[in-house]
């Protein structure tokens, strides 16, 4: 059966996870990007074109793509964006994203060309897709125009010859005119030059031109100040242009708040960009002028705006009153008896919220209804009334709805005496009243009380039993069976090794030695050591059942939980066993530590080191190398070794590749660990006896003489007896 298909979020969703993937780790941007343009071409929905175009115009924005995976990865979509750019019904947030990506991708796709002249298919790409934007950057929408001026800015900086390259400071893959040689066959310098001249001249328009859209001056603004730094030869031209642009000149229309902050913003820009050209450059010869332009700039913002505020009248305090009147005007408001806020209390009886809160005294306004009028003019209303209300005025509002609350509500919260069995003279309201000084009503005065009451009741006495609540308990779960609790436990291992193949690998920070705690960090030592313990001690004692119950079938359908977490270590060290030694021999150190424990505490116990050192050892002795040193340290860390696993270390000697490193192997232990010297050198003298390659055995007996003094003397009897059995011959 097909299985269903997932919904426009779910792929969305999953699409997102991608985009984390490569945030994580920039290597898998081939991977994702190839996977994705099938599935964000002309004919997808709008949503997958508009993740597609953001992501593309992120992946070659990001620093952490290299420049030449760039330039591989842009060839791959160039014919993609061209594919979405020159459709005319295309999304506007796609086409500004595709903008961003080819503004992005023009400087690598010009250097891909300048280095393979024979592809010409890539720049006819190319230049569609320039001829498209540049068609459209007078009449899209105001965000792809100012994407369009962007692009504009990075075909200006490549086309324009630029400073010649510092090695020491400049950036190698910086793209200019004066890479281009004079022959090439599809680049010619004059023409892309000519181009450079004509769309800077366009971009500068803006300032000539009767624009009041302050979108589009402070983006080309922006877009110049990287022009003036990077082409110091067209810095000239540009500060003329700019220096005779008066921002304040449409401050001469009726002052609008509109065209009030984009007036600022216009001068703000302005004059933000010329303060930094001097900064950057002194001796500039526009240096004077630039200074003049700003002062000049700046003395006309203050009369203009000075002059609006003079028109509105003076500015209104903005918290209460003037700060230099303040004292005496506060003064004058507390001592003024009409100015106190008259709050009514609230009549006895039962009231609603409203009421509560309700402090005017106005009938007609207290049966307004407030949900007839929007939300939007509400909210306006109120923060209008927060601006305005005076401090103390709504001090005492809220004074007032407080001792309301109090009045109302606070004595349901303080338990009165009862009037039935309170002592005769004392009232709910005394202050005074001390239980100490009354006797309390005795059982017959209650009953005789009882007596006396009418028939309603003692019917409403009989009928109020005391009501106890018994405790609350949970209902036990449900029982599962040891093969379900085996799945879970499996399932649960599972998961943990799943989540150590993202852990970070040791050695890439730093350690805090012996001295550390166990599992005190979350990282891939902290749950080894976990699991190695889950392994081997978790189950202690448990296994030393009775003689039935002991043994496990090799074929048993459900293993314990330690042997599976075994299993699972196993299979993780021989996934990667020359990078996962180290877990290999932590592992066995727990193993080895458990059986000994277990050995002081009673004899019958079951064992695991041996068993699991010699599966350990099995499974990486095949895939060794003759340069692996591997070995040598597995040898060397785990705690105990046996004849068993020594003879394994032998085995190695029947291929003459891996004689060196077995041999050697056995003489670092020989060395390194006396307690194990003896059965090394067994080891080796077996190999000297039954080995019949040429190599191993004069190996071999260079380790035993220098090892084992009387192996000398052997040595030489066998080739004396040799050489007489030759001289007899020869006679």
């Amino acid at each position: 059966m097909a299985a269903p298909a997932l919904s426009v979020e779910q792929q969305i969703s999953q699409l997102n996870d991608a985009r984390k993937l490569v945030l994580q780790d920039a290597n898998f941007y081939p991977q994702i990007i190839q996977g994705i343009l099938p599935i964000i071409g002309p004919s997808a929905r709008v949503e997958f074109r508009r993740w597609g175009a953001d992501f593309l115009a992120e992946t070659f924005a990001s620093p952490h793509v290299p420049a030449q995976q760039k330039e591989t990865l842009g060839l791959v979509v160039l014919e993609t964006l061209r594919s979405m750019i020159e459709d005319p019904a295309e999304d506007s947030a796609v086409v500004k994203s595709v903008v961003q990506t080819a503004a992005s991708i023009y400087p690598l796709v010009v250097r891909w060309i300048i280095n393979n002249p024979y592809d010409g298919p890539t720049w006819d790409r190319m230049i569609a897709i320039k001829s498209r934007i540049l068609r459209m950057w007078d009449s899209a929408t105001i965000g792809v125009r100012i994407c369009c001026i962007k692009f504009a800015q990075r075909v200006v900086l490549v086309q324009t010859a630029g400073p010649e390259a510092d090695p020491k400071r400049g950036n190698p893959f910086e793209v200019s005119l004066t890479m281009v040689p004079q022959n090439h066959p599809l680049l010619a310098p004059r023409n892309l030059e000519a181009e450079a001249s004509g769309l800077l001249d366009r971009m500068l328009g803006v300032f000539q031109e009767n624009i009041s859209d302050a979108l589009l001056i402070d983006a080309t603004l922006n877009s110049l100040s990287i022009l003036i730094r990077a082409r110091p030869h067209l810095a000239n031209k540009i500060l003329t242009v700019i220096l005779n642009f008066n921002p304040l000149k449409q401050a001469n229309s009726p002052m609008t708040p509109k065209l009030r902050v984009m007036v600022k913003s216009m001068e703000k820009t302005t004059r933000m960009l010329l303060i930094h050209v001097n900064k950057r450059d002194p001796q500039n010869p526009l240096a004077g002028r630039i200074h003049q332009y700003i002062e000049r700039m700046m003395r006309s913002k203050t009369e203009i705006f000075d002059e609006f505020n003079r028109k509105r009248g003076p500015p209104e305090p903005v918290d209460g009153l003037d700060p230099a009147k303040r004292q005496k005007l506060v003064a004058q408001v507390n001592t003024s008896p009409q100015n106190r806020l008259h709050i009514p209390p609230l009549t006895p009886g039962s009231h609603t919220v409203a009421e509560l809160f309700t402090i005017t005294t106005d009938e007609a306004l207290k049966a307004f209804d407030v949900a007839m009028l929007s939300e939007d003019l509400v909210v306006k209303i109120g923060i209008t009334i927060l601006q305005r209300i005076n401090t103390d005025t709504l001090n005492q509002a809220v004074d007032g709805v407080r001792q309301r609350y109090q009045t109302v509500f606070a004595p349901q919260l303080v338990e009165g005496i009862n009037p039935e069995t309170a002592p005769l003279g004392v009232d709910d309201d005394d202050d005074d009243y001390d239980p100490d000084f009354y006797n309390a009503e005795d059982t017959e005065q209650i009953m005789n009380k009882l007596d006396n009451a009418p028939p309603e009741q003692e019917e409403a006495v009989a009928r109020a039993p005391e009501v106890a609540l018994g405790p609350f308990t949970l209902p036990p779960p449900p029982p599962i069976t040891p093969e379900q609790a085996t799945q879970i436990g499996q399932a649960t291992v599972s998961r943990v090794f799943g989540n150590m193949q993202t852990l970070e690998e040791p050695g890439k920070k730093s350690k805090s030695g012996m001295n550390r705690l166990a599992a005190s960090a979350y990282d891939r030592d902290a749950w080894i050591t976990i699991i190695t313990r889950l392994a081997t001690r978790a189950s202690a004692g448990l296994e030393n059942q009775p003689e039935p119950m002991k043994e496990e079938h090799p074929n048993s359908a459900s293993p314990s939980l330690s042997n599976t977490i075994r299993d699972f270590l196993y299979l993780y060290v021989l996934e990667d066993f020359r990078k996962r030694i180290d877990v290999a021999v932590a592992w066995l150190c727990e193993e080895w530590y458990n059986d000994q424990v277990k050995m002081k505490s009673g004899d019958d116990a079951v064992l695991h080191y041996e068993k699991w050192v010699i599966k350990v050892l099995d499974g990486i002795v095949p895939y060794l190398d003759a340069r692996d040193k591997v070995l040598t340290r597995f040898l060397s860390e785990i705690p105990g070794l046996s004849i068993d696993v020594l003879a394994r270390v032998k085995s190695l000697c029947r291929d003459p590749a891996m004689v060196d490193l077995a041999l050697k192997s056995l003489l670092y232990l020989v060395m390194m660990r006396p307690p194990v010297r003896e059965i090394a050198l067994d080891a080796v003298e077996d190999v000297w006896n039954t080995s019949s390659d040429d190599d191993a055995k004069p190996m071999a007996a260079k380790f035993l003489t220098r090892w084992r003094p009387g192996f000398a003397e052997r040595l030489k009897g066998p080739e004396d007896d040799e050489k007489k059995a030759n001289g007899i011959a020869a006679a």
